[in-house]
């Protein structure tokens, strides 16, 4: 499963998985087990902005730190999604 990067993020690794690329970019957040039934799931939008699909076990105030750190590099993120999927940002439903 590929990291966006290779440090915690309020506690959380930040990922996304080979077989979820055939989705609009998007970040999971979960513990060191990297587990997608705990884990919190984001949609990422073009402007950093992001949607929470599911929060796993993570607190309120986990979910905003982490949508706040999305926001300040979901560019970086963008690119390192890129190497592995042609899709693009969330654009809803």
């Amino acid at each position: 499963m590929p990291k966006y990067f290779s440090f915690k993020v309020a506690g959380y690794y930040l990922y996304f998985t080979s077989k979820c690329i055939i989705e609009a970019f998007h970040v999971y957040a979960s513990d060191s087990k990297l587990t997608e039934e705990s884990s919190a799931k984001f949609f990422v939008k073009d402007n950093g902005d992001t949607v929470i699909q599911n929060r796993g076990i993570l607190t309120d105030r986990e979910l905003r730190k982490i949508q706040e750190f999305i926001k300040e590099k979901y560019i970086q993120m963008y690119e390192k999604w890129c190497e592995y999927s042609h899709e693009s940002f969330y654009i809803g439903k």
